[in-house]
């Protein structure tokens, strides 16, 4: 356990307040997930009857089996996760960590750098196992894995060096501010940060994404032309449409539209094509262009950015709170930036959570005005709703959650609720 001479208590209260929120989260997730399973089972004999043309007999039990099998493993992720983050947390380990990289490593930029790198690499490891049962055993079971191990093992090892060829710089840029920007680092940082993300928008379609899946342009004929067609009676303007090897790893299905100005492109996955017709894609595609046009990127973009301005501000004003990085171990007076980043990493995501009714609010209500926008220029109500139906059988999708796990865990609209608004109710 933790060992703080002369805890005071600031101390005291900090670490209290933590358990407080972690405890909370995981007895709120999991009272939603049981609440949600009931609900499932209330409608396992038969969904609303506004939903009985969705999926026949079998398909819908298997869809409520699939429901309840991922809701138990999330109960057991979201104790497994908690549980090791405590650890981690009150163990005494990452100062324990820190110190052991002092005594090979002079304080710098690198090994705050290094030491973040360290802590999250070690988490990361430690998840391994659940993606593996989640990938291999869960999905494999309802037929959507289409994955090898080979081919996990590699996308895992990618995904490392890309974070670590992207990530260290990045990291190492931003203790170099703490450092010798002044007090007002947190600002230039946040600025590096929001430009980062700026870059990605138009970086990761084009280097990154290949070296996961393989784009293709959409082949000439009938439908390439149609959602051509699409797009310039809307006024938007892609490079390309691209269809993306999905089918790969799942049998799960997406499509998006990814970069800005001239570097847009518009992505189908192969798994989606197989699964729409040709009208219910143009309905598809035009609720994606919607995004576009009715300008929510630039409003999710700007409110990530104030997000970001907010999560760089506490973090620098947790850097001159002594107690904080006290309170879990280290020493403020000759420890650098990395634990108090370290510490602010792990705790943001429980502290974030409380978040996550207010940002799905504004997300699904994107949603509706995106399927009003295919309504409008795809052919009505009926194509969109079709392909939403369509894609609830084939992913297996939950058409009856509970309103209040979806309000914290739902980003989109459920089917039920879609298909009122696309129908003008």
């Amino acid at each position: 356990m933790l060992d703080i001479p002369g805890a005071t208590f600031m101390h005291v209260f900090i670490i209290v307040t933590v358990i407080t929120v972690l405890a909370g989260k995981l007895v709120w997730e999991a009272y939603l997930i049981r609440l949600n399973m009931a609900e499932v089972r209330r409608h396992a004999q038969a969904p609303p009857p506004a939903l009985h043309e969705v999926m026949d007999e079998q398909t819908y039990a298997k869809s409520v089996d699939y429901t309840l099998v991922k809701a138990r493993f999330a109960l057991f992720s979201n104790v497994y996760g908690m549980l090791l983050l405590a650890a981690v947390l009150f163990s005494g380990v990452l100062p324990l960590l820190y110190g052991w990289l002092g005594t090979f490593m002079e304080a710098s930029v690198w090994r705050e750098t290094f030491y973040v790198i360290l802590v999250f690499l070690l988490l990361a490891m430690s998840g391994l196992p659940l993606e593996h049962h989640a990938q291999f055993c869960l999905e494999e079971r309802f037929g959507f894995n289409k994955s090898t191990f080979r081919l996990w093992a590699t996308d895992k090892l990618k995904g490392l060096l890309i974070a670590l060829t992207v990530g260290a710089p990045l990291l190492a840029l931003f203790f170099f501010l703490v450092d010798f920007a002044g007090p007002l680092w947190w600002v230039w940082a946040f600025a590096v940060f929001f430009a980062f993300q700026l870059l990605m928008l138009v970086l990761y379609p084009m280097l990154i994404l290949p070296w996961f899946n393989k784009l293709t342009p959409l082949p000439e004929g009938e439908l390439r032309q149609r959602l051509i067609d699409l797009a310039q009676r809307v006024g938007f303007k892609a490079r390309t449409i691209q269809v993306m090897d999905g089918s790969r790893r799942s049998g799960h299905s997406n499509a998006f539209f990814t970069g800005f100005g001239r570097f847009r492109r518009i992505v189908l996955f192969d798994t989606l094509m197989e699964q729409l017709s040709e009208g219910e894609l143009e309905a598809v595609l035009a609720h994606e262009i919607g995004h576009y046009k009715l300008g929510h990127v630039p409003k999710m973009l700007t409110l990530s950015a104030g997000l970001g301005l907010a999560a760089f501000a506490g973090l620098a004003w947790l850097l001159k709170s002594p107690a904080f990085v006290q309170a879990f171990g280290f020493s403020h007076a000759v420890d650098g930036a990395g634990p108090a980043f370290v510490l602010f990493a792990l705790l943001a995501g429980p502290f974030g959570f409380w978040l996550s009714p207010l940002l799905n609010f504004f997300s699904r209500r994107h949603e509706y005005e995106a399927d009003r926008f295919a309504r409008e220029h795809a052919g009505g109500a009926n194509p969109m709703t079709n392909a939403l139906r369509r894609l609830s059988e084939k992913n297996l999708s939950n058409l009856t959650p509970h309103p209040l796990y979806s309000a914290f865990y739902y980003s989109h609209p459920t089917l039920l609720e879609r298909e009122a608004a696309l129908a003008g109710e």
